[in-house]
Parts: C-alpha cells; structure tokens; sequence
C-alpha cells in the first residue's frame, strides 16, 4: 500500500518509525498544507494518505496523550458576519465528514487559522460548533483529499486543552509519542 504521511512540523514525527512510507512536511496552517498536498497529489498516486499531528481539546472526554480520529471537520472562520451573527456559506460545502478507518474515539474537529486563547472567543466557538478538537490543518487535508479522490484519515493527539495559551500545561512529548505509536499500529494493520 502507497501511504503519504502529512504532518505539519518535523517535531511531530518519529522518522525512524516510518520508513515503508512516503513523508510530507507541509508546515504550519491550512494554505500551507493546502497548498504542498496539492503539488504531491499532483505528482504521485497514493493509496491512503493519513494526516497525523497535535490538536487542542474543547472536551473533557479527551485529555492530554489521548489519540483521537477527527472524522467531521470544517473551516471555524470561513463565512460571514450579520451583526452578532456568524453564518456558514454551507452551499461551499466546507464542513467534511469522513468514513472513520481506525478504532481511535472519533471526534468533530475545527480547523482554525488562530488557535484559540480567549475565553469569550473559546466560548462562542463552542456554542456555535460544539466542536471536540482544532487544528490548523484538518480540513484542508480533507478538501483536497477529496478534490483528488484520495482516502484519507486524520490521526491527533491531544497536547493540550483549549484555554488561555499556557504552554506549562501542554504535554508534546507524551502527544508525540502515543500519536506515532498510534499511527504505526494503525499502518501494521492496513
């Protein structure tokens, strides 16, 4: 099986544990990764390509080190402003849902161009998606996998709760590491 691993940073990728597979580095935040994921599926065919990476939780039902399967995402900030309304242009077809492909809790991720860090801000972004996770590059991973018909997952693990930034409270290497020991497991099956 031809299988593309996207991650954002080389932080969040053990190498080594990887090397039957194809790597992408896209760098942080959805043009990015828009952006390089395209001139891939450009250039080569694959069989899966699996978005792996950190994410923030809005939940208590995902703590820190948890591995989760992001299976609904959309892009938290496209649409429009009506006063203090924020409205979706759902006739884009910006929100993806996806076929899970792994045991992993299956959660409803937000892909965000600025992570959250304000209460009221974190607040309102709750009521209004209700969302378990955020990324900087879920959904667009899915709008072009499904651009170029290619299966995709996405694979995160938790590294810190949505809050006030306070990085004392962020846990990278136990995410880092239950999230490659999680995806090299989910690859062994395939």
């Amino acid at each position: 099986m031809n299988i593309l691993l996207v991650v954002a940073t080389e932080q969040e990728i053990i190498k080594e544990k990887f090397k039957d597979c194809n790597l992408l580095i896209t760098g942080m935040g959805m043009v990015n990764t828009s952006i390089k994921i395209t001139k891939e599926l450009m250039l080569n065919n694959y069989d899966l390509l699996i978005n792996m990476g950190v994410a923030g939780s809005f939940s208590q039902d995902y703590i820190i080190g948890d591995v989760v399967e992001v299976v609904e995402d959309n892009f938290a900030e496209l649409g429009f402003e009506n006063g203090n309304y924020f409205g979706h242009f759902y006739d884009l077809e910006i929100k993806y849902n996806v076929t899970a492909k792994t045991n992993l809790q299956k959660v409803k991720g937000i892909t965000v161009n600025t992570v959250h860090g304000n209460e009221q801000s974190i607040t309102e972004i709750v009521k209004r998606l209700n969302p378990g996770v955020e990324t900087m590059e879920g959904a667009a991973v899915f709008k072009v996998c499904s651009e170029f018909s290619v299966p995709c997952m996405q694979v995160r693990a938790i590294s810190n709760n949505v809050e006030k930034r306070n990085k004392e409270n962020w846990n990278m290497p136990l995410a880092i590491h239950n999230l490659n020991n999680q995806v090299e497991k989910i690859i062994k099956r395939l």
